[in-house]
């Protein structure tokens, strides 16, 4: 669904939408109300790069402080061995993940990128939470790297992934089938950046991101893997009213089962 024209009338306390060829009231104060209004913040703070404000610790994280949270509420039920993930840039979620190890006092982590340039090495190389991380330079894809970070892990009881590198669908999708045998039952690949779809028409979007986005790449991969499922995530404490979550990893998170 696109949403294409919304008016808001405070006094009315309603939203008039208009989306694919259809139209319908929305009260403001309401869940729909909230995931239309949500829609459309996601997609202009996209464009003005909203996530390239927070850091972690003292590195840049790059990320929605709402995703980072369900990741915390995630890692901390499922407390893995080892976490990987692929996508380095500065290196601030490699060390939000390390500090989730360090306070459960448990797991580590492995970080994957094609470029991990001189100066966010050499930042990540002088935290104090760099004994938990291990840095891998190369391509995620690449079967030599693959192997490395199998070699790298061991053999862990619980391992969960992080897909957060090239968005294309090819490479998630090559990412999916690379590391999927590295998790094992119960345990979790996250996908980031399947919001991608809904940006086409946004500054700083492109049209071909409606077919070539972490969302198809994930949607195929399960089709070809019923041994995954994609899950919404459980919230351990939940008060509120809202329906659909605040994230730019839609249907990102997948548990296998078998």
């Amino acid at each position: 669904m696109r949403l294409l024209r919304y008016t808001v009338d405070l006094g009315q306390r309603t939203i008039e939408v208009e989306t694919d060829g259809t139209r319908e009231t929305v009260e403001l104060y309401s869940p729909r109300g909230f995931e239309v209004l949500s829609h459309t913040w996601l997609s202009v703070g996209w464009s003005m790069k909203y996530s390239y404000q927070f850091t972690w610790l003292g590195r840049p994280i790059i990320q929605m402080p709402e995703d980072m949270v369900r990741l915390q509420e995630l890692i901390y039920r499922e407390k893995p061995d080892v976490i990987v993930e692929t996508g380095v840039a500065h290196g601030g979620n490699q060390v939000f993940l390390a500090s989730l190890c360090r306070l459960m006092g448990r797991g580590r982590v492995i970080g994957i990128d094609i470029e991990i340039r001189p100066h966010n090495r050499a930042a990540l190389e002088s935290h104090e939470l760099y004994p938990l991380i291990t840095l891998i330079e190369g391509s995620s894809t690449d079967p030599a790297v693959v192997e490395l970070v199998r070699a790298t892990m061991g053999t862990p009881e619980r391992v969960v992934i992080l897909l957060d590198a090239n968005h294309t669908k090819d490479h998630v999708l090559q990412e999916l089938e690379a590391y999927c045998p590295l998790v094992g039952s119960g345990s979790y690949i996250i996908v980031a950046d399947g919001i991608m779809d809904q940006l086409t028409m946004v500054p700083r979007g492109k049209p071909e991101w409606g077919w070539d986005n972490p969302r198809r790449a994930v949607a195929e991969f399960l089709s070809r893997h019923p041994e995954f499922e994609p899950i919404a995530l459980p919230r351990p404490f939940d008060e509120s009213l809202v329906q659909e979550p605040i994230t730019y990893w839609p249907e990102g998170y997948l548990r296998r089962v078998g």
